[in-house]
């Protein structure tokens, strides 16, 4: 599954999706797009994470707003609820041994490290908490529960978009070539199986898109 199969699709449904799908479905596809036709590992994490965020991101007032980690949480539920054949649990069951469980293994994409770093939290607190989590996403995934799984998952690859957003990163730079490779790796496959099952379920209120198209 990639831009051009579903962009496809996407022509020759398109008129009969409700405004919000339409506009979230298309901008994702353009930022999938983008991030394929990418050849380095910073530019392309940062096209699939705004493709991952055109699809899940909610207008909302400034005093309603939430953070985004739990505005994506909302996401990953109603996906893995409307996710009837299990193609999400078997995205992550197929890349687990690999770029997942790498990832789960990279301290450097774990926020409570640099809380560490920056003296906020113990040594040991990181620690714990790290192998905590790791646990705790073998435990998802043996108990089948994809919402929790992608949950951890995701919050990896935000501390990676944070560092990158925010300047907190070297482009090219050779020290965190690890964890972008792991990270767009499972990215590009999960964002196209969000916008598909977007697609799959014209119907289901998605919620008003960020930023309409406004004369």
């Amino acid at each position: 599954m990639d831009y051009a199969s579903l962009k496809k699709r996407q022509r020759e449904e398109r008129d009969a999706y409700p405004v919000n799908l339409s506009l979230r479905v298309h901008r994702a596809l353009s930022w999938l797009d983008r991030a394929e036709r990418c050849d380095d590992d910073d530019g392309r994490f940062i096209f699939l994470w705004i493709a991952f965020n055109a699809a899940y991101a909610n207008e909302i007032g400034d005093r309603d707003r939430d953070p985004e980690q739990k505005v994506f949480g909302r996401f990953l539920r109603k996906l893995t609820e409307l996710d009837k054949s299990d193609a999400l649990y078997e995205l992550i069951w197929t890349e687990f041994p690999s770029s997942i469980r790498l990832l789960l293994d990279n301290q450097f994409v774990f926020q409570p490290f640099w809380d560490y770093h920056n003296r906020l939290i113990e040594e040991q607190t990181w620690k714990r908490e790290f192998e905590q989590a790791k646990v705790a996403a073998n435990k998802a995934l043996a108990g089948h529960s994809t919402t929790t799984v992608l949950a951890i998952i995701l919050s990896r690859m935000y501390t990676l978009r944070n560092q990158l957003v925010h300047g907190g990163a070297t482009w090219n730079s050779s020290v965190n070539r690890d964890q972008l490779r792991d990270c767009s790796a499972f990215l590009g496959k999960l964002v196209p199986f969000i916008i598909q099952l977007m697609m799959d379920n014209p119907d289901t209120l998605w919620g008003d898109a960020c930023y309409p198209v406004v004369d």
